[in-house]
């Protein structure tokens, strides 16, 4: 297996992860409607629930050893310390995870057998995911910790629109149920996690010589302690729908949560994942080799699209989420509009804070990053305990929003004040100016256009190209990325 590709810039890399992340927004997009009309808000509750339980089993599953193989990758080109690496902190994690997913399937059906209780059937599927996502996932942590963000485009951008394809058709072709929807799901991950273990039989060498308990164990010490920081992380989204399914004692509820929430999670691909998949190992290699400045000018050069994007688009989120969902989903899923407004603009904001405070991981300071984990988890779990009973599905979306918040206000006051980075004053002036201009439209087109599509189409359509053209206008740096960006796509336009 070849080394890192360090004269890959992160530019190439965003742009890679972000047309990979946008395909799956589009196959999002393309089965969100499908799903939402085909299910009622239980099934579609059902599907979700037992979903989010199988994220949370796959977070404890892997031991850590994605954080493991991010930060201690080797980047040089020793074949050998590559060998001794895969041995140590990818197969031997490997096969515990394996273990212990045996374990508990013994131990769950032997629950089910002495109390007579009977899983739903959805719960035993995603308990079969478990291990195929696990695997899935680390081959790709391998895949972005050598900077092979091509071969993870092409891999997810098939992988989802297979995923897509299998689910919408089993429930067309087969029943209108979470069953047959999960079924198509775990097909899709059969073929997925096939094509991994192809890959790693080529490129991922074992090695029974270089085997290292030690350097297991050191991995370890990194890793584990980001488990409880994942699960934690997991249980931040799983949380809401747990609370709602046993405090109001209904899958609909958790259906009309799940609706606008899944939404919103698309954005988050988006606007977070993308670029923290991009950011994290070339800042990781920037940090051992050149040090804090290099990481804080890496920091300024991403937040400058990122803070007008972020701002950009929780105000359209803002102004025209309800009609989103009344478009794409049709008007028996209208109680998920505001779940979908007030989460998507929160989701759309994190990223500012959370890359302006990004620092702790290089530090390695995982005990911190599980205090702020912890500590959103309580605020989420204190709120929704108190607001589920008087506001039933709002609760929890007001309790997960704050909470989000909450945790990334907590990275910037707990980073290094070398290495916290806040977009500049200038930039968040323009933004907040176009903002307060297509405010102003937005209100004027509220009383011209219908709500659904119209008001969805036409209204964010005119707001996003104002807001654009604003920032455009007041900023040289925006048009020369824009430039650079068109360039690079091969459309010959010269400033």
């Amino acid at each position: 297996m070849r080394g890192t590709t360090a004269g890959v810039g992160i530019g190439r890399h965003y742009l890679r992860y972000s047309l990979g992340n946008v395909s799956t927004i589009l196959a999002g997009l393309v089965s969100f409607p499908l799903m939402t009309r085909l299910l009622d808000n239980t099934q579609y509750g059902i599907l979700g629930y037992y979903d989010n339980w199988m994220l949370l089993a796959v977070a404890i599953a892997k031991f850590g050893a994605q954080h493991s193989l991010l930060r201690f990758y080797p980047h040089g080109d020793d074949a050998g310390d590559r060998a001794a690496f895969f041995t140590n902190y990818f197969y031997l994690p490997l096969a515990c995870s394996l273990v212990l997913w045996v374990l508990l399937l013994v131990v769950m059906a032997t629950i089910d057998r002495l109390t007579g209780a009977h899983q739903h059937l959805v719960f035993w599927m995603a308990m079969f995911a478990v291990p195929l996502s696990s695997f899935s996932s680390l081959t790709e942590t391998i895949l972005r910790a050598s900077e092979q963000s091509r071969t993870v485009l092409v891999t997810r951008v098939v992988g989802r629109w297979l995923e897509v394809g299998l689910m919408v058709g089993a429930v067309v072709l087969l029943d209108r149920s979470a069953i047959a929807a999960y079924g198509g799901k775990l097909a899709a991950a059969i073929l997925v996690t096939g094509w991994y273990a192809t890959w790693v039989r080529r490129h991922v060498r074992f090695m029974r010589a270089h085997v290292s308990f030690g350097q297991m164990r050191e991995g370890m010490r990194y890793g584990v302690p980001l488990v409880a920081n994942e699960v934690v992380a997991v249980a931040i989204v799983v949380v809401d729908r747990l609370m709602l399914k046993g405090m109001l004692g209904e899958f609909a509820a958790v259906g009309i949560y799940s609706v606008g929430a899944s939404l919103a999670m698309q954005l988050n691909t988006f606007m977070n994942t993308s670029v923290f998949e991009a950011l994290i190992p070339t800042a990781n290699r920037l940090f051992q080799t050149e040090g804090v400045e290099a990481v804080r000018a890496l920091k300024r050069q991403v937040l400058l699209p990122m803070a007008y994007c972020s701002i950009g688009m929780a105000m359209l989120l803002g102004v025209f989420g309800s009609d989103a969902i009344h478009a794409l989903s049709g008007p028996s899923k209208i109680a998920s509009g505001p779940v979908f407004s007030i989460l998507g603009m929160v989701f759309a904001l994190y990223p500012l804070l959370a890359l302006s405070g990004f620092g702790l991981l290089l530090e390695k300071r995982t005990q911190k990053i599980l205090t702020l984990m912890i500590g959103s988890l309580t605020i989420n779990v204190i709120l929704n305990m108190l607001w589920i009973p008087r506001l039933h599905v709002m609760g929890s979306v007001y309790a997960s929003a704050i909470s989000t918040l909450a945790l990334g206000i907590g990275h910037c006051v707990l980073v290094r004040r070398d290495l916290l980075q806040f977009p500049s004053i200038g930039v968040l002036a323009r933004a907040l100016l176009g903002v307060a201009v297509c405010l102003a439209i937005a209100w004027w087109l509220t009383g011209v256009l219908n709500p659904g599509w119209m008001r969805f189409l036409f209204g964010s359509g005119a707001c996003a190209l104002v807001y654009a053209g604003i920032v455009l206008a007041l900023d040289a740096r925006v048009r020369g990325l824009l430039l650079q960006l068109l360039q690079r796509l091969g459309i010959g336009i010269r400033p």
